[in-house]
Order: structure tokens, then C-alpha cells, then sequence
């Protein structure tokens, strides 16, 4: 009976060892758009929410979607998003940075919760390089699960996903900006005529 406790007092220690590994916040937010942007400097801007943008976010994360603005950083072509996600009880924190409409990099910042903290590792975020919008606001890439932590996996998932059609948001609205300067310059600028 000894024999019995004493095995499952270390077993139970095994596994909450492990699982206090995989809690803790691994890189903070200002570290991460360091990271991404280094060396050159990003800018920080916000994306203001419409009810239309919260209603299409909405359906993305299966959930209505909270606050006035969303935070994110551009150089470029190129945006980082930082945002959250309950995986099963409490937030996930990840990042996510946007290249030219493809999703660059998806990194697990802060994790919270006993279970799924496997969503973490390189090999699993891997999966979602390369992933761009569809016409339908899914991503275009499966990705594999992870014995355990499904909803963990979702979190991601949802959140890379609204990252692309965040980027997609700001990105065509810089573009109609630039296409709105460019006419100006067309009619504010003298005709020139050339003579024989």
C-alpha cells in the first residue's frame, strides 16, 4: 500500500511539475515587436472597430468581439498583432505578425492554464506560416491538433485567423489612402503641355 502512494505521490509531482513548465509568460509584448521589427523602427497604430469589423471578427473568434480599437504595429507591408484568446478557461497571449497578407510568425507570448501549453513550440506554430485570408474570413491552412489540447489549438487558430483579416482591414484602407492622394496630386497639379 506504501509502495502504491509513494508512486502516485510522484507520478501526481511529474505531472504538476510539468504542467507549472508550461505556464508562465515567455516573452513580453514589447520584447516581441522588438524582435520582429528589429532593427528598424515600427510604428504603433490602432485599428478603430466598426460594428460592421465587429461583426465579421465576431464570426471569426465564435464570440462577440469587445473594445473600441485593436492595437497593432506596421512597417511597411508588414503588421504585428498581440492578442488574447481563452483557450479553456483563462486568456492565451500571442502574437502574430502579418506579411503581405501571409501570417509570418505565430508565437505563443504568456500561457495560463494546466493543459495545452504545447501550442507553444516551434513545431506546432510552424503550421500556420505561410496561411492567408480566404473570401469566406477562414484560414486556407489545416492545421494538426494536439492530443490534449484542442481548445488550445482553437485559441491559436481563432486568433491567427483574425490577425490575417485584421492585416487585410488596415491594409486596404492604407491603400485607398494612397489611391485618394494620388488623385489629388492629379488635380492639384498643373497641366503640362508640351509644345511642337
Amino acid at each position: 500500500m506504501a509502495l502504491l502512494l509513494a508512486i502516485a505521490l510522484f507520478f501526481s509531482g511529474a505531472v504538476f511539475s510539468t504542467a507549472a513548465l508550461g505556464k508562465g509568460v515567455y516573452q513580453t509584448a514589447p520584447e516581441f515587436i522588438t524582435d520582429v521589427f528589429s532593427p528598424e523602427e515600427s510604428q504603433q497604430e490602432y485599428l478603430w472597430l466598426t460594428p460592421e469589423l465587429k461583426t465579421s471578427a465576431g464570426v471569426i473568434m465564435k464570440h462577440s468581439v469587445r473594445g473600441l480599437r485593436v492595437r497593432y504595429w506596421r512597417l511597411g507591408v508588414k503588421t504585428a498583432w498581440v492578442m488574447e484568446e481563452i483557450g479553456k478557461e483563462l486568456p492565451i497571449t500571442i502574437g502574430v505578425v502579418i506579411n503581405q497578407g501571409r501570417v509570418e510568425q505565430v508565437k505563443i507570448l504568456a500561457f495560463r492554464e494546466s493543459r495545452g501549453w504545447e501550442v507553444r513550440y516551434p513545431a506546432f506554430t510552424a503550421q500556420y506560416l505561410g496561411a492567408q485570408m480566404t473570401p469566406d474570413k477562414k484560414m486556407d491552412t489545416h492545421v494538426d491538433g494536439i492530443t490534449g489540447a484542442t481548445l488550445s489549438v482553437r485559441a491559436v487558430t481563432k486568433v491567427a485567423t483574425l490577425a490575417l483579416f485584421y492585416h487585410q482591414q488596415v491594409t486596404a484602407a492604407q491603400d485607398k489612402s494612397s489611391q485618394n492622394k494620388l488623385s489629388q496630386n492629379k488635380e492639384t497639379s498643373p497641366l503640362v503641355t508640351e509644345t511642337p
